[in-house]
């Protein structure tokens, strides 16, 4: 790859993590303060997202890969999605906010798939050239945490204005993208080709058939950190939570250059057991931290974002690949995505605005309440994988 493309498609990933991180980490402490939110609406916005997660595929398979090149698409939604940014910060009531929000989702979403095709069109080596470039996007989420807190804008909405200008800035940088021409009418174009039904044969597979209802099930725990976290920390006094938060991140991108050495010499099952015992770890570290003597389990909850999220997604990832084979891989990892960042966030976003709401008392949340439902959620989820995982340590492709 030439250091022109190389540097595009970096700067590509940047911002195109940067609007994400830029708007969505403190979404719900703006709705807290300046649209009275209850907990169940918060949890119903950032539902949005797993929606578009579930019918972007559709738009990619259906309408994008075969009439449109990628980057001109991208720019064009990128563009849109700027002006919805700055339009969320113009209403005043949670039912328009939502409609909003779920709008721009549908529109970003799809954004994440373009901009992969766009780096992997042109890459002549994608397994060692496409983490390079992706690492960009990581570095991306953590710059918007640090403008965040650097401007002191967490608890305002500049945090959106912020955003949308970054939308704004990659939809006209997206048409001097390299170019990813249209697949044409020869694209597969099948509604269950977009969905990744070709996959269902992993099914028959009893041990990834136990990982895929696991998978689905602790993305509730997930679902709680994102909607609800930045809140927390907030009410507690944390200065600058936002930033704080990036730790995840940075923890998330250092532990991922773990994973290709430990799935091969611990195994699927004792990596993934580390993931769903870090989510339990996490939720007991922030059920009993605080800024007096415990403020190291605060921030160990966040610094466990790496193991929690690593080790269970991109392990899962990588166990979905091996089982999957060369044939069926794509459709597989667009099936586990839609299962996890669709259904079980979806899922997961509305019970935890449902068990936020309910552990709330005139106004004042009882957080210790709140994060022990994660945490026990955890613990079954990893006694359910525990007796009914059984996993060979040579992982057999699914034929």
């Amino acid at each position: 790859m030439n250091p022109v493309n190389f540097t595009k498609l970096s700067v590509m990933m940047l911002l195109q993590y940067f609007i994400w991180g830029g708007w969505y980490v403190t979404m719900g402490t703006y709705m807290s303060e300046f649209l009275g939110a209850t907990g169940l609406q918060i949890g119903a916005a950032y539902s949005a997202l797993a929606i578009a997660t579930m019918i972007s595929p559709f738009f990619i398979g259906l309408v994008a890969d075969r009439f449109f090149a990628a980057q001109r698409i991208m720019g064009v939604l990128h563009l849109v999605g700027g002006v919805l940014l700055y339009v969320a910060t113009t209403v005043s009531d949670n039912t328009t906010f939502y409609w909003v929000i779920l709008v721009y989702s549908l529109l970003y979403m799809p954004t994440i798939a373009l901009s992969n095709s766009i780096a992997f069109h042109q890459m002549t080596d994608p397994g060692k050239q496409f983490p390079w470039i992706r690492v960009f996007g990581t570095l991306g989420w953590i710059l918007a945490g640090l403008m965040i807190g650097f401007l002191s804008i967490e608890k305002t909405s500049s945090t959106f204005y912020m955003a949308a200008t970054a939308s704004l800035v990659l939809g006209l940088v997206s048409f001097i993208l390299p170019n990813t021409p249209p697949k044409g009418k020869t694209a597969s174009t099948s509604a269950s080709a977009a969905l990744g039904t070709d996959a269902f044969v992993l099914f028959k597979d009893k041990p990834y058939l136990i990982f895929f209802i696991a998978a689905i099930l602790v993305c509730i725990p997930l679902s709680f950190y994102y909607g609800f976290a930045n809140i927390f920390l907030n009410e507690l006094g944390m200065d600058n939570a936002a930033s704080k938060m990036i730790l995840g991140q940075a923890s998330e991108a250092l532990f991922i250059l773990a994973i290709p050495f430990l799935f091969n010499s611990i195994g699927v099952k004792k990596m993934l057991l580390l993931g769903m015992a870090a989510w339990i770890l996490r939720y007991v570290c922030f059920a009993f931290g605080n800024l007096d003597a415990n403020t190291w389990m605060l921030y160990a909850g966040v610094i466990l974002h790496g193991i929690c999220y690593d080790f269970f997604f991109v392990t899962g990832y990588m166990y979905t690949e091996k089982k999957a084979g060369e044939k069926i891989k794509n459709a597989a990892q667009g099936l586990f995505t839609f299962a996890t960042y669709g259904l079980g966030m979806f899922i997961g976003t509305w019970f935890s605005g449902f068990t936020t709401d309910y552990y709330t008392r005139d106004g004042v949340h009882h957080w210790q309440q709140i994060w022990s439902v994660p945490a026990y959620i955890a613990v079954a989820v990893l006694l359910y994988f525990i007796l009914f995982f059984k996993e060979k340590k040579e992982i057999q492709t699914t034929n």
